[in-house]
């Protein structure tokens, strides 16, 4: 049933990639359309059959690959993965449906799109080291190939940048899963028979810092971020949704899967350190957004700010803090992507994002006046206005961390604050006032241009008020992590303590 979710997608670029006639974009975009549509069903049927009591992974599968190497096809479903993969799918329908129909180079486009969504699927679903690094790496070609040939003006810079980055994230990463495989004795890098609590602590440091760096850089934290504000402000609109939506959550799921999970008695060492880089992050993301006048790049920044929350809730590691990390994942999906579609849009219509020229969006008359009260409900959202998805998960990030690490918990409630700040100074400057004269006579808007925005919208308010539906997968596998984590932890330092009463 898994791999029912990779073949799809991949079996939809090949049929558009290998067309055997010249196709046209609208065309290309209905079949990637349709068979991305057919994969998110998919998943939402697993989701139905899903159990949520059920702390193992579920439709399990396993195929015996390369025996010299100890690489097997393994899959499985938990409720940290199967959020992701529900968010994966609707944003690769949207992003879809929100792309140019007259792009050009469409069969390598929605090849590219559909390829992308093969690799992050792969990676959610994958029970082996190596094969999550396969999938991991497989989408860092098809997102360069997207920015680099249907990006702005700098395209070439910010996809060789990207490229740069993502691969030495990758290097960490491979190097950190094989000494954990080779220094654990473990037969094979399946999840199930990797022990690594037994390796010296010392050990566990120096791997935990490559995959801690490794991920660090796809999130990206302060100081690794420096790729992401050019990507996302040369990318098209359809590649940032997916770029924030989705890609980012690949740093923050390895983390809580391959960091917190499998190192648990260095995660607990370094969990101060973590929660003071996440600050960092917090403050540091929300700081270069209030400077910006290009409205991508500040929702660019403060995609920095809002992930570093994740971090300083996996730093705390209590069931709730845990639990509200994997929330504010999904939340940050939700609403980064809203708001770069609502940015898409009046870039497509005004000719520019740039706040020194934009100005009295909402005008009812000449305006656009729908978009941008789409675009006061997202920054109400971002900044944890209560009622949407944004507050719930940011108070259950802050509740669970705050018991653990009470200085950094409140250091990073200013991010909200700065939030409201800088999102202010946006709808401030671009939709209230009058309407500038360089924007007059706009282009209009039809109904298929709000219908992504209006789905994630109603999405943003439903989670907002019954979180419960959506942490209901969640929560049993989540708490069940923590609990072994913890007592790892313990048994390390009663150990310890043992060893020091002994001298």
């Amino acid at each position: 049933m898994l791999s029912a979710l990779i073949l799809l997608p991949l079996l939809g670029a090949a049929l558009i990639g290998f067309w055997p006639s010249n196709i046209s974009g609208h065309l290309a975009r209905r079949v990637a359309l349709l068979f991305a549509s057919i994969t998110f069903l998919w998943t939402v049927l697993l989701a139905i059959k899903f159990t949520p009591g059920e702390v193992s992974q579920q439709f399990s599968e396993f195929i015996p690959w390369v025996d010299s190497l100890g690489l097997n096809y393994n899959l499985g479903i938990d409720g940290l993965s199967l959020p992701l993969l529900l968010l994966n799918g609707l944003l690769t329908c949207i992003a879809i449906y929100s792309s140019d129909s007259s792009l050009q180079r469409p069969r390598f486009y929605y090849s590219l799109v559909l390829l992308l969504s093969v690799g992050v699927t792969g990676a959610f679903l994958a029970q082996d080291l190596l094969l999550f690094f396969l999938f991991y790496e497989l989408e860092l070609i098809p997102l360069y190939l997207l920015i680099a040939i249907w990006g702005g003006e700098k395209r070439g810079y910010a996809a060789t940048k990207f490229l740069i980055y993502t691969a030495f994230s990758g290097i960490l990463i491979l190097a950190s899963f094989l000494g954990m495989v080779w220094l654990s004795g473990s037969p094979s890098f399946s999840l199930t028979t990797l022990n690594t609590t037994t390796l010296p602590l010392a050990t566990q440091l120096l791997l935990l810092a490559g995959i801690l760096v490794g991920f660090g850089i796809k999130i990206p934290l302060v100081p690794f971020h420096t790729w992401l504000p050019d990507a996302h402000v040369e990318a098209s609109t359809p590649i940032s949704v997916l770029l924030a939506g989705v890609l980012l959550k690949l740093g923050t799921y390895g983390l809580l899967r391959f960091g917190m999970n499998l190192l648990p008695e260095a995660w607990g060492y370094l969990a101060p350190w973590l929660a003071t880089w996440a600050v960092v992050s917090v403050l540091f993301g929300s700081s270069c957004a209030i400077a910006q006048t290009d409205m991508k790049k500040m929702v660019a920044y403060s995609s920095i700010g809002h992930m570093g929350y994740v971090l300083l809730a996996a730093a705390a590691a209590t069931p709730l803090s845990t639990l509200g990390a994997v929330m504010q994942m999904i939340s940050h999906g939700l609403i980064s992507a809203l708001l770069f579609l609502l940015v898409g849009v009046v870039y497509k219509k005004a000719g520019s994002r740039d706040l020194d020229v934009i100005q009295g969006l909402l005008n009812p008359e000449r305006g656009l006046p729908v978009i941008g009260s789409l675009m006061v409900l997202g920054v109400m959202a971002s900044a944890g206005i209560p009622g949407m998805v944004g507050f719930i998960s940011e108070f259950i990030v802050f509740r669970g961390s705050f018991a653990v690490f009470p200085v950094q918990t409140l250091l990073s409630m200013l991010g909200t604050g700065l939030t409201a700040v800088y999102f202010l100074i946006l709808m401030n400057r671009a939709f209230f006032g009058r309407l500038s004269a360089q924007v007059t006579n706009l282009p209009r808007v039809f109904w298929s241009d709000r219908l992504p925005a209006m789905i994630l919208a109603v999405l943003i308010v439903i989670y907002g008020i019954q979180p419960a539906w959506l942490v209901r997968w969640t929560e049993p596998t989540i708490t069940a992590m923590v609990n072994t984590q913890n007592v790892v932890v313990a048994v390390a330092l009663d150990k310890a303590k043992g060893v020091g009463s002994r001298e």
